[in-house]
């Protein structure tokens, strides 16, 4: 691939400053072409002076040609790399990646970044989005610091094809305002072995996740996640099917562990292994599950229910549920092995219809 050419740099002049013998200092956002290479440089938006405020775009609108203030752009492309960039002040997405084609983002670090409605009210804005069926694509080894949006994360519109055959792994995150990680409308997505520290701070107008997960999603995994503080949800499988949970850690979580939903209509809540996972201090219970042929295996849900809820779907270790978003009572599900402590009740809601055995509860 061709290395990111002078010229690119050159085109914004009077914003390059050149500090030999470091990398190059932006003050513009830039367009991948197909092809680049995007490495060794240092783009710094000013949010602050350019004091931008910015909503969401309407739902039949991609983020791409909507949002402003963005570090890189890759739109319709192929073949681009983002190796070593430093991205800090950007007022929108410090990468926007929009129906492309085999994108590596490697080693880049995000500083202050994200800005907010005119209400004062997130946007998203500030870390790393995937959207309108990008495919083949890989997020590694990112450090994200200080996001008033999302960290990492993929979107798509209903209409549109879904993201695929993605990988986000090896990143970190502090001071996360929204969610750490997403998969959204995706298929074929690896989330693993990412960590981070406080995330949903400063808590803005949804509810922070430190893996999450929306629209119509499948045949993908979470694995080897690890996060503490979260000021929400540890793990939100909105939409997830026929995929894996396994071996993910989250201590301090200031509400549910891991959360079944189905607000998609194209999908059915079946099919997922949630295995091997620690769930440690979280103000509600651990695992809520619902749909059918469901596994629940090996999980450690310590020291739950810190609020004191009376309710048994709040205050029960694992809760099979009869509904989410739609109906989809919990039924033919195993419940296995899992050590539950903290709960008033260990495995709560319709035990009769799904095989529940050999939890240790204490």
């Amino acid at each position: 691939m061709k290395a990111l050419a002078a010229g690119l740099a050159l085109a914004a002049a009077a914003a390059v400053l050149l500090v030999p013998p470091g990398p190059r200092v932006l003050s513009a956002g830039i367009e991948a072409r197909d092809n680049d290479y995007i490495h060794d440089l240092i783009i710094d938006g000013h949010r602050e002076q350019t004091k931008v405020r910015q909503g969401l775009p309407a739902w039949n609108q991609p983020f791409c040609g909507f949002t402003r203030g963005n570090g890189i752009v890759v739109n319709g492309r192929k073949h681009v790399t983002i190796r070593n960039v430093t991205l800090r002040n950007i007022a929108g997405f410090a990468i926007l990646v929009s129906n492309s084609r085999y994108i590596t983002i490697d080693h880049v670090r995000i500083d202050n970044s994200g800005s907010v409605d005119g209400a004062g009210q997130d946007n998203t804005t500030g870390g790393i989005l995937i959207e309108e069926g990008t495919t083949d694509f890989r997020v590694t080894n990112c450090e994200l610091r200080n996001i008033r949006g999302n960290g990492i994360w993929t979107h798509s519109l209903y209409t549109s094809a879904r993201n695929a055959r993605g990988l986000f792994a090896g990143n970190r995150f502090e001071n996360i305002g929204r969610d750490a990680l997403q998969a959204g409308h995706a298929t074929e997505v690896r989330v693993a072995d990412n960590s981070g520290v406080r995330i949903g701070y400063p808590r803005g107008n949804v509810e922070p996740v430190a893996v999450d997960t929306a629209g119509n999603v499948d045949r993908s995994t979470y694995a080897g996640n690890r996060f503490r503080d979260v000021n929400g949800k540890c793990i939100d499988l909105d939409g997830f099917h026929d995929g894996e949970v396994r071996g993910n850690t989250c201590v301090g979580v200031n509400g549910y562990g891991i959360v079944m939903n189905n607000s998609n209509p194209d999908m059915q809540s079946r099919n997922v292994r949630i295995v091997d996972n620690t769930i440690d201090e979280a103000a509600y219970g651990g695992v809520f599950v619902i749909g059918d042929h469901n596994i629940v295996s090996g999980n450690k849900l310590l020291n739950l229910n810190r609020r004191h809820q009376g309710d048994p779907l709040l205050h029960s270790g694992i809760y099979l549920g009869e509904r989410a978003e739609r109906s989809a009572p919990a039924r033919d599900n195993v419940i296995e092995h899992n050590e539950i402590s903290g709960a008033a009740d260990c495995v709560g809601g319709a035990v009769e219809r799904n095989t529940v055995r050999a939890n240790w509860c204490r």
